[in-house]
């Protein structure tokens, strides 16, 4: 059984989640420069096993794509390309930067380490992780 990552997509930078295994738990993994996202999926895949990789779905408040999809989908469009056996989908991502700050307070971060951009945008995968796998609880 393979992982599940999940990219929160950003244009300076993003943050990307894993599963264990057996797509139970989902845990942030790091935050990386956008430019050098594609060749740390290639080679976080070389040493794991994976069988999907979520993108965050942008939308806005009206179910309209919000305007970062003019940034998303040429890369979602480029993951299908070059890993042709990896199934890629896109996973609404609303509020979860809001639900990540949440988090960071929640859990006591302090308010200098909760300004970390890095740290929101993984904590923000993680968060789209877990709603997909939760979505996947509803639908059996």
């Amino acid at each position: 059984m393979g992982r599940i990552i999940a990219i929160d997509y950003g244009r300076k930078r993003c943050g990307i989640a894993a599963t264990d295994s057996l797509k139970i738990v989902a845990n942030g993994l790091t935050t990386v420069q956008t430019h050098t996202l594609l060749d740390f999926i290639k080679k976080y895949i070389s040493t794991e096993d994976v069988e999907k990789i979520l993108v965050g779905l942008p939308k806005q408040m009206n179910n309209q794509p919000s305007e970062n999809m003019k940034y998303i989908q040429p890369f979602v469009n480029r993951l299908k390309k070059e890993l042709p056996d990896i199934t890629v989908e896109m996973h609404d991502e609303r509020f979860t930067s809001v639900l990540a700050h949440r988090a960071m307070i929640d859990g006591g971060m302090k308010k200098m380490a909760r300004r970390d951009k890095a740290i929101v945008d993984e904590i923000s995968a993680a968060i789209i992780l877990n709603d997909y796998l939760e979505s996947l609880k509803t639908k059996l």
